[in-house]
């Protein structure tokens, strides 16, 4: 599995993206049980589900262990991480778990560009984001809104304050 690395990444700025524009992803795997049950520690989740196969599927009637639906959130909130950098902000993401991925799955996540609106401060990009499998399966759709900083501008401000409904203000 892919280390998490910092964002090294050049700067994506509000100027620079187009509707339509697809955001570069990021591939988690193949996820083992293993992986699985680090993550089930880690976050203190120990439903047997991700990681005792005959609980699963005798009991629960899965075809194998799960991936967790809170590691693919994770990797979910990276990719946009990433993509916002570190001058950017990662407003809201929402997403849903539709699909079961099992052990072995590689996991791909993806956007594009829906939405652009400036305010004073910095611009929102709307997003279409998603995870898929090698195969195409879709199992996380879901929606993002990042705040990017102007070319020549300012990082987005910290501590983080919504723009206003207003378009060409910030909050």
């Amino acid at each position: 599995m892919n280390a998490i690395a910092p964002a090294t990444a050049a700067q994506v700025y509000f100027d620079d993206v187009e509707i339509g524009t697809e955001l570069p992803g990021i591939t988690k795997g193949p996820l083992s049980v293993i992986h699985l049950m680090r993550w089930s520690s880690a976050t203190e989740n120990f439903h047997r589900i991700h990681y005792d196969h005959r609980f699963a599927t005798e009991h629960d009637k899965v075809p194998d262990v799960l991936v967790n639906g809170s590691l693919k959130q994770q990797f979910m909130l990276e990719f946009l991480r990433k993509w916002a950098g570190l001058e950017g902000w990662v407003w809201k993401a929402s997403f849903q778990f539709r699909a079961m991925d099992l052990p072995g799955s590689v996991l791909t996540t993806w956007g594009r560009v829906k939405a652009k609106t400036p305010y004073d401060a910095f611009g929102v990009v709307d997003l279409e984001i998603g995870i898929k499998n090698p195969e195409g399966r879709e199992s996380v759709p879901g929606t993002a809104a990042i705040a990017l900083p102007y070319r020549g501008g300012k990082p987005v401000p910290y501590p983080f304050r919504p723009p206003s409904a207003k378009a060409g203000t910030a909050g």
